[in-house]
């Protein structure tokens, strides 16, 4: 889902298992574990989407390039390649070559090209050869995959932790191709490598494109929509949308690429295209990053939801190149009621369509989702009796099909005969919440990290009471892959299909899981954890094979286990259970290979996967080498620090050479500063600070400071306005006192365009300067009042997902720091800039009552260089109690330090050290 919270309870942990009646039975899969690992989700007889190509994974094909070996460790290329392995081209002249089954006139090929250019993403092109001749030279790049950091995830190497490694090319071969036919993807020159990998290739033949309907409107011909890309074509789609809404005729996009700059909105209108492969819409907005192509309805607010659309035929591939969860820009969106998406491909956009209820009765179906940097699909807020179905579905960035009931029910939804592979984060299917669910007849495979193959949930906000796990729930004849992977949180593994009640309890619903097949899990089949999952029924379920138990147990729940046959099972003991006879298992039919009257409760095993590898692949991605600049601008990719970045907006963007890419601090939070590491001292006159050149005008006050050792700095400009005006380039220019320093720092106290920081970049001259003052700048700034923490830099010795340090001093109390789990001591210490008197230190957590009471113990210590640690308090458990706004004050004998350090040794309420705010005060 495009929202992700942390994992704030783990389920208590004692011992066994409790049972309450004893006795295997008939099942739909007979293959040995061996050969379920090497499974295609195309393998499964009537499940699955009806799909229009065959598939043929790049380790089964010819090739003189190096197959990666088959891992499932996150953050490698073989474990988000489908069937977990993939072939990687290092020379001119190696090759991938596949041999048709059927004939074919296009291809779509899985691919990783790796990045380069500081995160501004890597161009190449590959060359589709029939008997060595090259029929196409396809347009390859890095700039929709290679994220990194951790979530939301950004397009900046040096935060490290690279993933979501593949995009997805697409080509018309020009003619038909018949059986027997080889096609070979191969590298023609050193722009490709090294390690171009091929993970896969879809062979179809598309058919011709569809000509105009009957009495339909032709946007083109009679509205001037611009089929060639070139110019924006939004105004004048949607004037052609609403003449048929209001004719009550279709409106045709014929054969082309259009541009368009933000949303066509649909209501009670068909819109039909020339096919997928010849009606493609895409783009995005040159300055707004919150709009980009999509098709939506009407929000509630709006007059919503739009009523009777149809949109069909046609593909929307976007140009969105980061995730940041708060813009619209899927492919679809709004609510629409009584609607149908037919034959869509979606690609390149946040989401595939997230939908916003209350809205009633819509269908997504004989589509393709790929390359979301969220969810495939997402029912969110009150979506009733939708479907989405015969859809296929790869490479999402979250869920790959979600509904999530967030503070109105969702009811009477449906995934049906859908195919969902390698999903990079989360679940392959999920609701969160709901009443009377049905998920039947698909396939899912190949999950990459923190999240199953089917998940039933009460977690994320708004899924309690009303809109939780509630009524019937219809989960039958799926079959599930390789799925379920470790999660980098918890530290364990996530099962194949997984159920949680984090927020409460489960309301007694009916949850049937029928005729089931799991297969090859990467740690266990089945798993409970965070709360009481009552009302879940086994019927007929297959597991086959299991990287750890067949039932991992972390929460109480009452389940019913009828003719279910486990093998395969890596851990002699199939049930993990710490939980004892809160979690009761009734027995009833023939079961086999998953039961034990004295379960595991001891520490996580390492997972065994069957004929897979547990060591990484012998040639893991390299990112190319950047140079550094030999002249000019002193700052070009230079080490960049900032007090705060929003989303994927971060502080290297600023040093990249790229005017379009830029930085934007936290917003509504100043003062942010953006520090720039020249690497030695340097003559430095001059800077010229750009923003992005389209940007409408903004005058944003800057003071400029600077440092030899990166501790102690002085003024070298006051607190100016600089006013950014697109007419000259958006640039102003900062002249300096001539000198040498090493370290420059710009701190934003202000901006009328935008509340935030803002830079697109940081360039710094040797020439220009100005005449030193007669009486030099002052070496320290006057010792400011209040919380002496705010905004200074933190550093902590872990963080888990996306709750680092940084949000301990960023004033808002909401957001918070946790520590890694179960790896007590953990210390967070923040840099006051210089020495100062402080007698005083106030800690908070979230004040939420979700938050329940909870007792740390922590010390704190006092340092002057960072690197030499004395006590300050000595070590005591401090409460934290909600009816008192969550909130420790920690009052010790006055003392002057640079440095401030809490270390943490204990939590009651989780096992990890947490907090939200760390304020540091004289007195």
């Amino acid at each position: 889902m495009a929202n992700r919270t942390a994992h704030r309870y783990l389920a208590v942990l004692t011992t066994t298992a409790a049972v309450v009646a004893a006795s295997v039975a008939a099942v739909t899969w007979t293959a040995s574990p061996a050969g379920a690992a090497g499974l295609s989700p195309f393998d499964i007889a009537g499940r699955g989407a009806t799909v229009p190509f065959v598939e043929t994974e790049a380790e089964n094909a010819a090739t003189n390039g190096t197959r990666t070996g088959t891992s499932r460790y996150y953050g490698q290329l073989s474990s988000e390649a489908s069937g977990r392995e993939a072939v990687t081209l290092d020379a001119v002249g190696e090759y991938v070559e596949f041999t048709l089954t059927r004939p074919a006139n296009a291809v779509t090929f899985r691919y990783s090209l790796p990045d380069g250019n500081n995160g501004a993403g890597r161009d190449a092109t590959i060359d589709v050869r029939v008997n060595n001749a090259v029929v196409r030279s396809v347009p390859v790049t890095s700039r929709y995959s290679w994220f990194y950091g951790g979530y939301p995830f950004n397009n900046n190497p040096g935060d490290s932790n690279p993933h979501h490694f593949y995009d997805e090319a697409r080509t018309l071969l020009g003619t038909t191709y018949a059986e027997g036919t080889k096609i070979r993807l191969q590298v023609s020159s050193t722009a490709q490598s090294p390690s171009f990998t091929v993970d896969l290739a879809d062979f179809e033949n598309v058919p011709g494109a569809i000509g105009k309907p009957a009495n339909a409107i032709d946007a083109v011909a009679d509205y001037g929509a611009d089929p060639t890309g070139a110019t924006d074509s939004t105004a004048k789609i949607q004037a052609a949308v609403n003449a048929g809404s209001a004719q009550g005729r279709t409106v045709y996009l014929p054969q082309g690429n259009y541009t368009l700059y933000s949303h066509v909105i649909v209501d009670r209108v068909t819109l039909v295209g020339a096919g997928p492969w010849y009606t493609v819409l895409g783009g995005r907005h040159p300055t707004q990053r919150n709009l980009a192509a999509g098709i939506y309805g009407k929000y509630n607010n709006q007059g919503g939801p739009s009523q009777n659309v149809t949109v069909r035929d046609l593909a929307i591939i976007g140009d969105i190149r980061e995730r940041v969860d708060d813009d619209q820009v899927n492919a679809f969106g709004g609510a629409m009621s009584n609607s149908v998406i037919d034959n869509v491909w979606m690609q390149h956009t946040k989401v595939g369509a997230w939908m916003d209820g209350p809205m009633d009765r819509f269908t997504i179906r004989n589509s393709r989702i790929l390359d979301q940097t969220a969810d495939g699909v997402n029912f969110h807020i009150g979506v009733t009796n939708s479907t989405v179905t015969n859809t296929f579905v790869r490479n999402t960035g979250d869920d790959g099909l979600a509904m999530w009931a967030e503070s109105v029910p969702n009811v009477a939804n449906s995934f049906t005969h859908n195919t969902v592979v390698a999903p990079i984060l989360a679940n392959n299917l999920v609701s969160y919440g709901g009443r009377d669910i049905v998920m039947t007849d698909n396939v899912v495979s190949d999950t990459v990290t923190n999240g199953g193959g089917i998940h039933v949930a009460n977690r994320y906000p708004g899924v309690n009471g009303a809109t939780g796990v509630q009524g019937t729930w219809t989960l039958a004849r799926n079959t599930l892959i390789r799925a379920g992977n470790s999660d980098y949180n918890w530290q364990f593994g996530v099962g194949a299909i997984w159920f949680s009640a984090l927020n409460e309890a489960f309301q007694n619903p009916t949850i049937n899981i029928t005729d089931t097949d799991i297969l090859d899990s990467s740690y266990a089949a089945l798993m409970w954890i965070e709360g009481q999952t009552n009302g879940i029924h086994l019927d007929n379920v297959n597991i086959q094979g299991a990287g750890t138990y067949a039932l991992q147990v972390q929460a109480a729940s009452q389940v019913s286990f009828n003719n279910v046959r486990a093998s395969g099972i890596a851990q002699a003991k199939p049930i993990h259970n710490c939980v004892g006879p809160s979690f009761q298992i009734t027995r009833t039919g023939t079961n086999t290979g998953w039961y034990t009257d004295t379960p595991d409760c001891g520490p996580w095993p390492a997972p065994q996967w069957g004929n897979s590898t547990t060591t990484p692949p012998t040639n893991p991605p390299t990112t190319p080498p950047t140079t550094p600049p030999t002249g000019g601008n002193l700052a070009q990719g230079k080490a960049v620090t900032t007090s705060s970045n929003s989303g994927p907006y971060v502080g290297a963007n600023g040093v990249d050479g790229n005017a379009a890419t830029y930085w934007e601090s936290a917003n509504g939070s100043f003062p942010q500063t953006y520090t720039v590491d020249l690497g030695s001292a340097q003559n430095v006159g001059r800077l010229v600070l750009k923003l992005p050149p389209g940007w409408e005008t903004r005058s944003q006050t800057v003071a400029v400071s600077a440092s030899t050792d990166g501790g102690s700095y002085s003024s070298l400009v006051g607190a100016t306005g600089y006013t950014f005006n697109p007419s000259g380039g958006n640039t102003a220019t900062i002249n300096l006192p001539a000198g040498s320093r090493r370290y420059l720092r710009l701190t934003f106290s202000a901006n009328t365009g935008w509340p935030a920081g803002q830079l697109s970049e940081l360039e710094a001259y040797a020439d220009g300067g100005t005449t030193p003052p007669t009486t030099p700048p002052p070496t320290t700034t006057p010792p400011p009042s209040g919380n002496l923490a705010a905004g200074r830099p933190v550093t902590a010795t872990s963080q888990v997902d996306v709750y680092t340090p940084a949000n301990t001093v960023d004033g808002n109390a909401g957001t918070y720091w946790e520590s890694a789990g179960n790896a007590f001591p953990q210390s967070l210490t923040v840099d006051l800039g210089q020495a100062r008197a402080v007698s005083r230190v106030v800690l908070k957590l979230p004040p939420a009552a979700a938050w329940a009471t909870r007792t740390q113990t922590l010390s704190v210590l006092g340092s002057a260089d960072g690197s030499s640690f004395g006590t300050v308090k000595a070590s005591a458990g401090y409460t934290f109690n909600p009816s008192s706004g969550n909130t420790a004050t920690v009052s010790f004998t006055a003392t002057t330090q640079r440095y401030l350090r809490l270390t943490f040794t204990g939590n009651t309420g989780w096992p990890a050290g947490q907090l939200s705010e760390f304020e540091v005060y004289a007195s």
